[in-house]
């Protein structure tokens, strides 16, 4: 008994508990409205719209880990990008599944790159090199796309659409993703290195860390998640849009803060992020469940990221 007493005293002390609350708060406040009509429905899309923000928000995660000022900016545009080459390299034809998935990895391997890059030779701090490469990446993917919307093959839109088990897969991948991050972040040498960095990056590389290696990995497995989200969404989506990833800009930091990881680097939450993607897509469906307009909703949305954002900056400066 005081085994199960001390594990819930615990757990609700957990970053990541509040969040998982605060979505079922959001959750039980829609099915009001409701009368409790759609609740299934709701469930569904709420772990397939979360698993977009949870995929790249868990690249972000490992990026802020890294310490003050650490942040990709450019993972719109990254999504975008993959998204639009990826589905015109495969032109519909269901046997370029896995080599047009390679493509989108690819693009964000080099954008991952390239980030890394800019901001070691350049010496341009992270915002700002990832603000600029966003441009780039964005106006290639503009002149490739050239005003087309290629449709995925079918069985790639099936997949990305469909389920297994009554899950929905896209969900499925974005959990095998948050396992591997936390089977890294949590039990491995490269997890603790990143965490070290946050923590005193003079430190860590006084105590023989890689400091440089550890930062173009980062980087770039964050830009390959995006690579990967930009290849999934395109294919829900039915197709690659210009603005696709542009509200992942505001949502893939918001779920790092509101999953409990410190905004200052060094420690890391990834259960939290998904209780962060699920809080934020159900936010938005609790607006619209109410007959707010889309001003309103951005406006009230808004508003809680920055009010959430800065509770948790206010706590980090408390400490």
């Amino acid at each position: 008994m005081n085994t199960l007493s001390q594990s819930l005293s615990t757990t609700w002390r957990r970053p990541w508990f509040w969040a998982y609350v605060a979505s079922m708060a959001a959750f039980a406040a829609t099915l009001l409205l409701t009368e409790g009509r759609g609740g299934g429905e709701l469930l569904s899309a709420a772990f397939t719209f979360a698993a977009f923000s949870a995929i790249v928000g868990i690249g972000q995660m490992f990026i802020i880990t890294l310490g003050p000022g650490n942040v990709d900016l450019s993972i719109p545009a990254t999504m975008t990008l993959a998204g639009t080459l990826s589905l015109k390299f495969m032109g519909g034809d269901a046997s370029l599944i896995l080599p047009g998935l390679a493509v989108a990895l690819g693009v964000g391997f080099g954008a991952g790159v390239f980030n890394y890059l800019l901001i070691r030779l350049l010496r341009i701090p992270p915002i700002i090199a990832t603000l600029s490469a966003s441009f780039i990446y964005q106006s290639i993917a503009i002149w490739s796309n050239r005003g087309l919307r290629i449709k995925p093959p079918q069985a790639l839109s099936d997949f990305a659409t469909g389920a297994t088990l009554g899950i929905p897969n896209v969900a499925l991948v974005g959990i095998a993703i948050a396992v591997l991050a936390w089977f890294i972040l949590e039990r491995s040498l490269y997890g603790r290195w990143i965490s070290a960095i946050g923590q005193n990056m003079r430190a860590a590389r006084l105590s023989g860390i890689p400091v440089q290696l550890m930062f173009a990995s980062t980087f770039i497995g964050a830009a390959v998640l995006a690579g990967l989200t930009g290849y999934l969404l395109a294919s829900f989506s039915g197709g690659a849009a210009l603005n696709m990833g542009a509200e992942y800009l505001l949502i893939s930091i918001a779920v790092v803060v509101i999953g409990g990881s410190s905004i200052a680097g060094g420690n890391s939450n990834v259960p939290g992020i998904w209780g962060g993607a699920l809080l934020m897509f159900l936010i938005v469906s609790m607006l619209n469940s109410y007959g707010l307009g889309a001003g309103v909703r951005l406006i009230m949305t808004g508003v809680i990221i920055i009010t959430i954002v800065a509770a948790a900056a206010g706590k980090e400066g408390s400490r």
